[in-house]
């Protein structure tokens, strides 16, 4: 049982409908590479794939776990045009062909399982849907089909911002403070986040571990009315499990109630004291994604 970081070469599929040239994904790969029961953990907006760690480390002795960095975040490739970001077909291009590579790994059959914080979860979502049956069960960490324009107004006020730092501790502090939604954390593991988000720049200083591109979605759009897209959890089918902060402003109560009657009629778990976005790294969180995926 071990931990491998793998990189998979993939067509950039672009805004202009055209193919560009291709991009690595990287992510780790946890667990024995025979087992047939399959995890996907795809991370949110500005996060990476070592979000997952704690929770990779938990099941690994049952599952095998795949976790991407999405492009432009982490390791994974930076992409040329900035409007790409914007487009949503290139995630799930991604998505999908990560996937059909770790199924090509397989002489028969294999379970697949979801789990995706926020954006993370739009994408699990949506790839539940585009490749309808592979994947078996989807866990959902405070997204849903309905997100307020407030929220979106509150995290462009940060993301894409290249602020530096002059060192890891001044680094932490500002982690903590943009994250502080996630919830009580143990300073070992703010410290986690915080190495893994870091990117150290020529000069000694440190910013953010992703592409300060990723913002165009907000540059894009006046940011005026919510995002809807309840047209599409209406048409997914995956047994689902919503994690919600009970503070969030990204997944409102009434939305989580609409949830559990519209599309898979999902499960829905309230978590209390935090926000945007349940970062699954404690053990209750864990415990709750676990007995989920391993329920028969």
């Amino acid at each position: 049982m071990s931990k491998c970081f793998k990189k998979l070469l993939v067509p950039t599929l672009s805004s202009d409908g055209t193919y560009k040239k291709p991009h690595h994904i990287a992510y780790m790969d946890w667990g024995d590479t025979n087992n047939p029961h399959v995890v996907f953990c795809v991370h949110g907006l500005t996060r990476n794939c070592r979000d997952f760690d704690y929770l990779a480390s938990d099941l690994l002795s049952q599952c095998r776990i795949i976790c991407p960095d999405v492009v432009g975040r982490g390791q994974s490739d930076w992409l040329e045009d900035e409007k790409d970001y914007d487009y949503y077909p290139v995630y799930l291009s991604d998505a999908a062909s990560l996937v059909r590579h770790i199924q090509s790994q397989y002489r028969s059959t294999i379970t697949i399982d979801w789990v995706g914080i926020s954006m993370g979860g739009l994408i699990g979502m949506m790839t539940a849907i585009d490749l309808k049956d592979a994947i078996h069960r989807l866990v959902i960490s405070d997204i849903g089909p309905l997100i307020p324009v407030a929220a979106l107004k509150r995290m462009s006020e940060y993301v894409g911002k290249e602020i530096r730092f002059n060192d890891i501790d001044s680094f932490e502090a500002y982690i903590r403070k943009i994250s502080t939604p996630f919830g009580p954390l143990t300073d070992a593991q703010w410290r986690h986040l915080t190495i893994y988000s870091a990117r150290r720049l020529k000069d000694g200083t440190y910013t953010f571990y992703y592409d300060p591109k990723i913002s165009a979605s907000f540059k894009e759009h006046a940011l005026q009315d919510d995002v809807d897209l309840w047209q599409y959890w209406d048409m997914l089918q995956t047994p689902t499990l919503v994690i919600r902060g009970a503070e969030s402003d990204v997944l409102l109560a009434e939305t989580a109630a609409q949830m559990q009657q519209r599309g898979p009629h999902a499960r829905v778990i309230d978590l209390p004291g935090i926000g945007h976005a349940p970062i699954l790294l404690d053990e209750q969180q864990i415990s709750i994604v676990r007995n989920f995926l391993l329920e028969y």
